[in-house]
């Protein structure tokens, strides 16, 4: 039986990203297109993990990019419309039970760009 990864998001002017927090994980599958994002994986006692999310607004699925960790699988995802907020990461407004909104890195834009930058730069060379 496949369940739920506990996920947090949280959203910055280019990027929206995505942690699915699953711990050891193996068979890490992630697809991502245009308004939609499909994970999988299981973890280290080989419980499956499966996530559709249909996605709140278009992202362009060729500048987006997954990193693991052993704590949890971090997606970033390049939005069409740069510096618009997302309310949200569902197309439905309908919150999941395994979604979460991830407050530690939520924060207002101001000046943020520079930070969102070199994060993007620390994931690109990993």
């Amino acid at each position: 039986p496949r369940q739920p990864a506990k996920t947090l998001w949280y959203d910055r002017p280019r990027y929206v990203y995505l942690e699915f927090c699953v711990e050891d994980s193996t068979d890490v599958k992630v697809v991502i297109e245009d308004q939609r994002l499909v994970f999988s994986c299981k973890n280290a006692d080989g419980v499956e993990f499966f996530n559709e999310i249909n996605l709140y607004a278009r992202v362009n699925s060729k500048d987006s990019r997954e990193k693991r960790s052993d704590r949890s699988i971090t997606c970033f995802m390049r939005k069409w419309k740069e510096k618009v907020a997302w309310p949200r990461i569902t197309k439905e407004n309908i919150k999941p039970a395994w979604l979460s909104v991830d407050f530690d890195n939520w924060r207002d834009w101001e000046g943020d760009e520079e930070v969102e930058r070199a994060m993007v730069e620390q994931y690109a060379e990993v």
